[in-house]
């Protein structure tokens, strides 16, 4: 399998989480702002969203969408419990939190990267992942993951988009068990491979 990615970008996500389980998978940098692959040849041509995390498949099968990627490694893996069993309540709290996560989370960022965005929308932006933060922080009360104890491939992308927060200048200080969380995440050996292979630490 092919993992396209960008150092970083929220393709992190399944990146971690293919570490986590296990899994080898084939990493394939991508310019995101080109759409080139470091060979020269055309991402578009692979995925005309133009977009990472992509997942090859062994049997040439394109797949989108970080979530979607996150849970297929996962049920690859399905002794590494990162992800609860298909049709199970469990798994219905984690694509609801992954659900939570790329709509209120990963695109509450976005206005932030972007040159376009008005400065005076900044700030109403950061008030928002500041709400969300809120609830986050709230429901990790007394947990280390977000479904309790066991890391999921909901935690890794927390992790990834949290990541994002030193860049745009969100203090995530006040929310202690984030923060905590964060630790707890970026002391994984599996994730700390990852940040390792993605340029990300030394």
């Amino acid at each position: 399998m092919k993992l396209y990615y960008s150092p970083g970008a929220c393709s992190l996500s399944p990146h971690i989480t293919a570490a986590e389980a296990g899994i080898d998978v084939t990493l394939v940098k991508v310019d995101t702002k080109t759409k080139k692959l470091e060979d020269g040849s055309d991402f578009l041509a692979i995925n005309p969203k133009g977009q990472v995390p992509t997942l090859v498949l062994d049997d040439g099968e394109v797949v989108t969408e970080g979530p979607v990627i996150a849970q297929i490694l996962a049920d690859l893996a399905p002794a590494s419990n990162l992800a609860p069993g298909n049709g199970t309540k469990a798994r219905y709290k984690l694509q609801e939190w992954l659900n939570f996560i790329t709509s209120e989370v990963h695109k509450g960022y976005s206005p932030l990267f972007k040159p376009t965005t008005p400065e005076d929308y900044k700030p109403i932006a950061k008030q928002q992942l500041a709400d969300r933060y809120a609830f986050i922080d709230q429901k990790l009360a007394g947990k280390d993951y977000l479904l309790g104890e066991t890391f999921t491939v909901a935690d890794a992308y927390l992790f990834t988009v949290s990541n994002w927060a030193k860049y745009v200048g969100l203090d995530l200080s006040p929310y202690a068990n984030v923060t905590a969380f964060m630790g707890r995440v970026a002391a994984r050996p599996k994730v700390q491979q990852a940040l390792k292979a993605e340029g990300l630490t030394k």
